[in-house]
């Protein structure tokens, strides 16, 4: 079975996206057709905006934050039913030694399945009005559309009393951020964090943190409208970007931080979140850039790096885990989502490379 949907689709040597009315489907053995409810807007999707990257992907749908309601179901999927309201995450593949070792973010097929828009045999199923492919598997969903197709895999089943169109941002950016405190750093009640960039990504890490019992958390941004935010949410402490002495300012007269959070992936910044660690310390990096990073050996004595990928989480696991936190109070993501129209899919980019907005929040399903 095929359906219509609305998309909005990226062209190569386009710069805003184009709502098109493409054809989803039929269903692989292992997909799911979900209607979207919600859809957060991350800064891994603008990344695609690079004209030399989005020539070698060709026309694409992105978006992978999806929330929704199920209503198709391929014939090999067991756990899921139409009808049931799903956040959608991540892909893998569910049978590589990572995936069954319970670490499927680091899964064997990680890159092929979530960042070629493709099946891992490279197929798509999405067709423009001229019949032509369009990549629609964006981390497993391309959830800027009304329908998107994933996979049993990729799929977090919600009690249906919750507010969908909020939800989606969960299963990319807030799990990142609040699963690389609480997953990969393991992070303890009295000890410290300096995190760096105060995005959706950030703050995620900033309530985690407060959440787990931080003693000290360390914001550091250039915007003071977010530094503001972090506040509101858990930060103990904020510092500007441009501060000189920026390491001491950090540090506060202290031996350093536990821990320390980088999102930006600017060299100068990892060098920063790396020197005010204390000794034992451990730096977790969650930045997307494809620049190299040059450290002094003398910089690790100690000292931990590592680069994570969404928070080091399962997102069946992870996200009810979220949820909760939410729905006691601890975890107020809702306080940095803006909401927009499909339509407005260009409006609530501009608002997001500009600071204007933390995390836009597409809602399909209102076109």
């Amino acid at each position: 079975m095929t359906t219509t949907a609305i998309a909005a689709v990226l062209r190569n040597g386009a710069d805003k996206f184009e709502l098109e009315e493409i054809e989803l489907g039929p269903l692989a053995p292992d997909e799911l057709l979900v209607k979207v409810v919600g859809a957060g807007m991350c800064h891994t999707d603008l990344h695609v905006l690079d004209p030399d990257l989005l020539a070698q992907m060709g026309p694409i749908i992105l978006g992978h934050e999806g929330s929704g309601i199920v209503e198709e179901v391929g014939s090999g999927v067991r756990g899921i039913e139409v009808g049931d309201h799903v956040l959608i995450s991540y892909d893998s593949c569910g049978h590589c030694r990572n995936c069954r070792s319970g670490i499927p973010s680091y899964c064997d097929e990680f890159m092929p399945r979530n960042i070629t828009g493709r099946r891992t045999d490279l197929s798509t199923s999405a067709l423009d009005q001229d019949g032509l492919p369009l990549a629609n598997r964006w981390f497993g969903q391309s959830s800027f559309a009304t329908h998107a197709i994933a996979t049993e895999r990729n799929l977090v089943v919600v009690d249906k009393s919750l507010p969908l169109e909020l939800l989606g941002p969960l299963g990319c950016g807030l799990q990142t951020g609040a699963g690389s405190v609480l997953n990969e750093m393991k992070l303890a009640a009295g000890q410290s964090i300096a995190v760096f960039g105060a995005g959706g990504v950030g703050l995620a890490a900033v309530m985690a943190a407060k959440a787990a019992g931080a003693r000290e958390i360390v914001v550091v941004d250039l915007l003071d409208s977010r530094l503001e935010t972090a506040m509101e949410v858990g930060a103990t402490r904020t510092v500007r970007g441009d501060t000189p002495d920026l390491v001491e300012a950090i540090k506060n007269g202290g031996r350093g931080l536990d821990f320390s959070f980088e999102t930006t992936a600017v060299a100068s910044v990892v060098t920063t979140a790396i020197s005010v660690l204390d000794m034992p310390g451990k730096a977790v990096l969650v930045g997307a850039g494809l620049r190299k990073i040059e450290i002094d050996p003398m910089l690790l004595t100690g000292r931990t790096v590592t680069y994570a990928l969404e928070g080091s989480s399962i997102p069946q696991v992870f996200l009810p885990q979220l949820v909760d936190l939410w729905q006691r109070g601890w975890f107020p993501f809702d306080k940095l989502v803006q909401t927009y129209p499909l339509e407005q899919i260009n409006q609530a980019m501009e608002d997001s490379l500009s600071g204007k907005t933390i995390k836009p929040v597409l809602t399909p399903a209102q076109h």
